[in-house]
């Protein structure tokens, strides 16, 4: 006897949601990931009205950043990896949600999505809430790290230690896991976000220039180090003059970038080894075999892994595609749904 939900999963499209503080990213069983938009939202100011008929969403609102005039607001409903915006949250959901599925769905989508480890009882219930005013018919949520590991195919139903590290946009969850089930985690809201702020103040204090995000994430992206390289660069910066006030061009190095962002890094590696102390003496012997996994947009700045390398004494590499493990996790949940029911929390349990 096949399950009602299972049949009307024949008429809808079932999708596994990474809901990011910086990308969210939509997963589709059989097809893979098929969408990857920023978590930003274009609004009328005063208002919670989307721009462009609702469709001021992702890379479209993402382009607006920094640059609205005062009638618009671009926003990030998400921040630390949870929903600092209910209502504008259920708008991007939404939109995402139909964009995948298309207008021509009568049953909603049963909808499995990931949310860091350390977040409240209200903070999932805001989740769950959101998903289903945006049209999921079901929602099922997974811990983040659980995802990442099973995205980046990591042997986490077996007897053995697997151990990842998932340094996203607002949050970095540092998780121990064996038998299919987390044994040791710990999410600390240090990430991304945080590397860009740490860039914006080291040219307020350093060249008394301003900065906004975007700049920041690509000075990140295209000179920012953990750990010394092979080749210094220089990159020119663009801002606005503290003092006069004026446009000005400044040219910065690798080298003071990685300085400024030595707070932000150490504050993840201390995340690291505290999780690892706390680790039973068996799961910390396997860790010594299978290393660390890195995960998340976090693990494609430069030399992410050799400091934790050099920090823990493990073994660190990066799984294959990062940026995207936590999506592949989800659509491997939805996959085998019934299989892992357990240790899914879905709308109908008592949060």
């Amino acid at each position: 006897m096949i399950p009602f939900d299972s049949l009307l999963g024949w008429f809808s499209v079932d999708m596994g949601i990474d809901l990011g503080t910086c990308n969210t990213l939509v997963c589709v069983r059989g097809e893979g990931i098929v969408l990857n938009e920023p978590s930003v939202v274009a609004v009328q100011k005063g208002t919670n009205k989307v721009l462009q008929g609702g469709n001021a969403v992702g890379w479209v609102a993402k382009e607006m950043l920094g640059k609205t005039p005062g009638s618009i607001t671009a926003i990030r409903p998400l921040k630390d990896g949870v929903i600092s915006d209910f209502e504008i949250t259920e708008a991007m959901l939404a939109y995402f949600i139909r964009k995948v599925q298309g207008r021509t769905r009568f049953i909603g989508p049963r909808v499995v999505i990931s949310i860091p480890s350390g977040i409240t009882a209200v903070e999932k219930r805001a989740v769950l809430d959101s998903a289903e005013r945006a049209g999921a018919r079901r929602v099922f949520l997974v811990e983040e790290p659980m995802a990442a590991a099973i995205g980046a195919g990591l042997p986490v139903a077996e007897a053995t230690a697997s151990m990842i590290v998932d340094i996203g946009g607002g949050t970095t969850e540092v998780a121990i896991m064996s038998l299919a089930d987390i044994a040791e985690c710990t999410s600390v809201r240090v990430a991304g976000d945080d590397l860009d702020e740490a860039i914006i103040n080291h040219m307020k204090k350093t060249y008394n220039l301003m900065i906004g995000e975007q700049t920041a994430e690509r000075i990140k992206i295209e000179i920012g180090s953990a750990a010394p390289m092979e080749q210094e660069k220089t990159m020119e910066v663009r801002g606005r003059d503290m003092i006069s006030g004026l446009p000005r061009k400044t040219v910065v190095t690798s080298e003071e970038i990685r300085e400024a962002l030595q707070e932000p890094l150490t504050s993840i590696v201390n995340t690291v080894t505290r999780t690892l102390e706390r680790a039973e003496p068996e799961l910390a012997a396997d860790l010594v075999d299978n290393g660390i996994t890195l995960a998340g947009g976090g693990a494609l700045l430069r030399g992410a892994s050799t400091i934790l390398s050099n920090a823990t004494g493990l073994e660190t590499r990066i799984a294959e595609d990062p940026l995207t493990c936590v999506a592949r996790g989800t659509s491997i949940y939805l996959e085998n749904i019934e299989e892992w029911k357990g240790t899914l929390q879905s709308d109908l349990d008592e949060i």
